[in-house]
C-alpha cells in the first residue's frame, strides 16, 4: 500500500501544471515571449501538401475496427458538401494540425471542435446550458488545434450557405477574437470562479442585441424543452405482444441478430454501473432494461459500435441510455497516449473537465470483447443550432457565442494567463488564424472532391440515405 500511495503521488506531481506557482503577471510576461519563437502570423500559414498526404489512406486508416457495412454510410453523409467532409474528417485535420505552429501550451482539448459540436442540453438540475457536447476525440492536445478546428468549420459553412470569403473571414475572426477577449477574462478569474461559470439560457437571451434574435433564441430553447425521453419515447419505440420495444428502421436503428446479444449488453450494464458514483448507482438500480438495439449516428462516428437501451423504472417511466464505442482519439498520434486505458473513461473524463455541467449517467465500460464504450442518456434536451440557410450576421453572432465557450473550457484544464499573454490585446492573432481558415477552407473543397473521385472511380462504396 505504502509504494502505491508514493506512485501516485508522483503521479500526481508530474501531472501539475509547472505554472501553479507563479503569478499571473508572470505568466502573461512568459506568454508574451513566446511569440519570439512562434511568432503570432504564423498561424496564416497553410501550404497545400500535394502528394506528400494521401487523403484517402488517411480515412481508410481511420475506418479500422469499424463494421464495415456502415462504412458506405459514413462515406455517403461526408459526400454532401465540404462541410459535412470536414465533420467526418477530424483525422485528417489532425495529421494537419499537428504539423502547424503551437507554443507548447497543453489544454483539455475537444479534438473535433466544429461549430455543431456545440449546443444547448439539461444539466442534471433540469436547467438548460450552451455548452461543447461532443468528445470522442478529447485528449490533453496544443490549444491551438481546437480554435483553428472551431474557425475553420466557420469558413467553411459560411462558403456552403453562399456567403462571401470576405465575410467567411471576418466570422472566423469573430469566433477567434471572442475566444481571446474571454480567455483574458477567465485569466483574471479564480479557478473555481472558472468552474462555476456557465452561459445559461437566460445570459444567451440577455445577449441578444434585438427582440427578433432573442425570439430565434427562444425558439431553439423551447425546441430543446421538448427533447426529453418522454417525448423521443414514442418515436422510437412500439408496443410488441404488449411489451415496448424498440423500431426498426434500419440499416439506422436495428435489431441485433446474435442470440447472446441482450446477455452482453447487460453485463455492459453491469459494469457500467461500477464507474457511476454510489448515489447515482442507487438512481440506475430503479431501471431494468426491456430492449437494446444498434443504432448509426454521427458523421465521424458512423461504423463504430453504437447501442442505445430501453429501460423502465417500477412505475413504468422510460430512460435511454446511449453506449456509444471509445475508439483512440485521432489526437493521439500527435499529442500522446490517454494516461486512461479504458478509451470510455478518457471521454468521460474529458467531458467533465471541459463542459460546466454534464449528465448525470455520465459513465464507461468495456466489454467482453475488449471494446470500450461511454454511457450517456439518449438527447435529454440536447439540440444542436441548424446552420442551413443562416444569414452572415446569424453565424457571426453564433461565433462570437462558440469562442466564448471554447475559452472557459480552456480555462478550466489550461494556463489561461500564458495563453492570453501570447494572444495579446490586438487581433494579430485573430487575423492569422482567420486567413489560415480561408486557405484550409480551400483545402477541405479539394479533399471533398477527391473523396467524390473516389466515389465515382469505385474506390469506394458509398451509401446516400434519403433525405
Amino acid at each position: 500500500m505504502g509504494s502505491d500511495k508514493k506512485a501516485s503521488s508522483n503521479r500526481l506531481a508530474k501531472a501539475e501544471p509547472a505554472s501553479q506557482f507563479r503569478t499571473r503577471e508572470e505568466r502573461i510576461a512568459n506568454g508574451q515571449q513566446l511569440r519570439n519563437d512562434t511568432p503570432r502570423e504564423t498561424h496564416a500559414i497553410w501550404k497545400s501538401p500535394g502528394r506528400q498526404r494521401d487523403v484517402m489512406a488517411i480515412l481508410e486508416k481511420s475506418n479500422r475496427g469499424r463494421l464495415k457495412e456502415l462504412v458506405p454510410i459514413r462515406y455517403g453523409r461526408m459526400l454532401r458538401s465540404p462541410f459535412t467532409f470536414l465533420r467526418g474528417s477530424a483525422a485528417l485535420m489532425a495529421h494537419d494540425l499537428a504539423k502547424g505552429p503551437n507554443i507548447g501550451v497543453k489544454v483539455q482539448a475537444c479534438g473535433d471542435c466544429h461549430l455543431l459540436n456545440f449546443g444547448l442540453f439539461a444539466t442534471p438540475e433540469r436547467n438548460l446550458v450552451f455548452d461543447l457536447n461532443d468528445f470522442d476525440e478529447t485528449l490533453p492536445a496544443p490549444w491551438e488545434w481546437d480554435i483553428k478546428r472551431l474557425a475553420v468549420s466557420f469558413a467553411v459553412a459560411a462558403r456552403d450557405n453562399g456567403i462571401s470569403d470576405t465575410v467567411a473571414r471576418d466570422t472566423a475572426i469573430a469566433c477567434v477574437c471572442a475566444y481571446r477577449e474571454n480567455l483574458r477574462v477567465y485569466s483574471k478569474m479564480s479557478p473555481l470562479e472558472v468552474w462555476y461559470s456557465r452561459l445559461d439560457t437566460q445570459t444567451l437571451l440577455e445577449m441578444a442585441p434585438d427582440d427578433k434574435v432573442r425570439k430565434f433564441r427562444q425558439q431553439l430553447i423551447d425546441r430543446a424543452h421538448e427533447r426529453v425521453v418522454e417525448n423521443t419515447f414514442p418515436k422510437i419505440a412500439e408496443q410488441v405482444a404488449g411489451n415496448p420495444r424498440i423500431v426498426d428502421q434500419p440499416p439506422i436503428i436495428h435489431h441485433v441478430a446474435e442470440a447472446d446479444f441482450m446477455d452482453r449488453v447487460q453485463e455492459n450494464l453491469a459494469d457500467y454501473r461500477g464507474s457511476l458514483s454510489d448515489e447515482r448507482r442507487v438512481l440506475f438500480d430503479r431501471y431494468r432494461m426491456v430492449d437494446a438495439a444498434l443504432k448509426v449516428v454521427g458523421i465521424g462516428s458512423v461504423g463504430t459500435r453504437c447501442f442505445i437501451v430501453l429501460m423502465f423504472s417500477e412505475g413504468n417511466a422510460p430512460l435511454i441510455l446511449q453506449f456509444k464505442e471509445s475508439c483512440r482519439s485521432v489526437l493521439a498520434p500527435y499529442a500522446g497516449r490517454s494516461q486512461y486505458h479504458n478509451q470510455g473513461q478518457r471521454v468521460v473524463m474529458g467531458q467533465r473537465l471541459m463542459q460546466s455541467s454534464s449528465d448525470i449517467f455520465l459513465g464507461w465500460t468495456r466489454s467482453h470483447r475488449g471494446r470500450d464504450y461511454f454511457v450517456r442518456q439518449l438527447r435529454d434536451m440536447k439540440l444542436s443550432v441548424p446552420v442551413e440557410s443562416v444569414t452572415a450576421h446569424q453565424l457571426e453572432r453564433y461565433a462570437d457565442i462558440c469562442g466564448l465557450t471554447l475559452a472557459r473550457a480552456h480555462a478550466k484544464s489550461g494556463d489561461a494567463a500564458t495563453i492570453s499573454g501570447y494572444l495579446g490585446k490586438g487581433d494579430a492573432f485573430d487575423r492569422s488564424v482567420g486567413d489560415f481558415a480561408l486557405l484550409y477552407a480551400d483545402q477541405t473543397a479539394r479533399d471533398h472532391a477527391l473523396l467524390v473521385k473516389a466515389a465515382h472511380s469505385g474506390r469506394v462504396q458509398v451509401l446516400v440515405e434519403e433525405e
